[in-house]
């Protein structure tokens, strides 16, 4: 089965030159051009009773107030907490847990800043700054990921830090799994006891199929999103900037009758396996010759002259200015797209 999760769309509904100006989208091969992806329901947000928020995108519920914590924690201190909540009934459940990286980043309308959210959404008391993750980074353990609300990038940080914390509830039924199968303690060893409410120990979201990736005339299928990525990682030998990067994939496709297309920052980062580092790509992956850091087609909300990278080595996601040649391009195809040949 082909596509058994959804890669959310990112937001973006206009397009951008390097230096931020607002273009035409049609043949600029940006993000907003091929923004057709998962359908986004009107009203995405609805209030339910008890100042909750069901996310009808994901079916996620989220405290309407995103500083319900009334204070910064540190990792640790933040799953205690959550704990705290479930056993109390903390508006009326007990299933209450840190959200995983994906859950966290689901929230994110890279069209938008201060905060990085959906326009119109219904949330209060959206700290801007980084908020944590249940999801242990494999580079260094004692560190998790967290989430910047400002404008959407995603790095680790060390347990022992202080950042917000925005509980989430419900069955995730959208979004994969991030890969995490281990837990681990502060000081990041494995957990030899039961370490409840991390990623690890929850594995919420969508199990990936099995074969995840099948190899193609066309490039290596992902059974989990439906999309084709060339199976060699870079199609540029040195790192170039982003209008170059668009233009290199615009060669591409003449040359394979394909519409191949620089991929947006969610669909790259649906590749991403946080059990994996250097790259963080599942195990056993098919790729040849991984690079540390790619374009994405998605213009940053925040400064128009950026764009999103994701930075394959560590799994994070981050921000590069257009006109820099900093990374490399990695061409991406969905799987109904192909032009087939039936001869």
């Amino acid at each position: 089965m082909v596509g058994v999760s959804c890669v959310l769309n990112t937001g973006l509904t206009e397009c951008f030159d390097c230096q931020g100006r607002k273009i035409d989208c049609a043949g600029s091969g940006q993000d907003a051009e091929h923004a057709n992806f998962t359908p986004c329901p009107e009203p995405r947000f609805k209030i339910l009773d008890n100042n909750l928020v069901l996310d009808q995108l994901t079916q996620l519920v989220w405290p309407k107030d995103a500083n319900i914590a009334d204070n910064i924690l540190n990792w640790h201190e933040g799953l205690e907490w959550i704990c705290e909540l479930n056993g109390k009934e903390f508006f009326g459940r007990d299933d209450w847990r840190m959200p995983n990286r994906r859950e966290l980043r689901s929230l994110i309308d890279h069209s938008c800043k201060n905060p990085a959210l959906p326009k119109g959404h219904v949330f209060e008391n959206v700290n801007l700054g980084w908020y944590w993750t249940s999801t242990t980074s494999t580079v260094n353990n004692r560190y998790a990921w967290y989430l910047h609300t400002e404008g959407g990038r995603m790095f680790y940080g060390n347990k022992s830090e202080f950042y917000w914390v925005w509980p989430v509830a419900g069955e995730n039924k959208t979004l994969p799994r991030t890969g995490t199968n281990v837990t681990y303690d502060d000081n990041g060893k494995v957990c030899t006891s039961v370490c409840n409410g991390q990623d690890g120990d929850l594995l919420s979201g969508i199990v990936w199929p099995t074969p995840r990736f099948e190899m193609t005339i066309y490039g290596v299928l992902d059974n989990l999103t439906g999309l084709v990525w060339c199976q060699e990682t870079f199609i540029n030998d040195n790192p170039v900037s982003w209008d170059k990067a668009i233009e290199m994939i615009d060669c591409y496709c003449r040359d394979r009758g394909q519409q191949y297309r620089l991929p947006t920052i969610n669909e790259l980062e649906s590749l991403v396996d946080a059990s994996q580092h250097f790259p963080a790509l599942p195990a056993n992956h098919p790729f040849s010759n991984p690079r540390e850091a790619y374009w994405s087609s998605t213009t940053s909300g925040y400064e128009t002259d950026w764009a999103y990278v994701l930075y394959l080595n560590k799994g994070a996601v981050g921000v590069g200015y257009k006109t820099n040649h900093d990374f490399h391009v990695w061409p991406v195809i969905s799987h109904s797209q192909l032009n087939i040949d039936s001869s």
